[in-house]
């Protein structure tokens, strides 16, 4: 007949499968780049600006060339975070509420 497991084994053996099942959850992403389609979509419903009006305010905010830009959604928000050039031949990186195009951060890119 088999040995019954004792009480700290079992323990030992659910706190392994927390730990395990935590730094699953921990290594997922909390932020992903939205497709070229999801951009349109959203865009024809409303939900974000153009990439047209978020250039524009990036650099109203930051003047330069503007050299990537993505859309992503942190935190259930859409935000587009833009790299621009500035005349100095420094980089800075902005990211910018993709429905207001209000600035959350801008910080000089490494």
């Amino acid at each position: 007949m088999p040995k019954p497991y004792s009480l700290s084994t079992f323990v030992l053996l659910l706190i392994t499968m927390l730990v395990l099942t935590l730094t699953w959850f921990a290594i997922q992403p909390i932020s992903a780049e939205e497709s070229p389609e999801t951009a349109r979509k959203l865009l024809a419903t409303g939900q974000i600006l153009s990439l047209e009006k978020i250039t524009k305010a990036a650099k109203a905010i930051k003047p330069g060339e503007v050299l990537e830009t993505e859309l992503e959604r942190k935190h259930g928000i859409y935000i587009y975070e833009l790299e621009i050039l500035d005349d100095k031949g420094l980089v800075w990186e902005l990211k910018l509420n993709a429905k207001t195009g209000q600035l959350i951060k801008m910080e000089q890119d490494d």
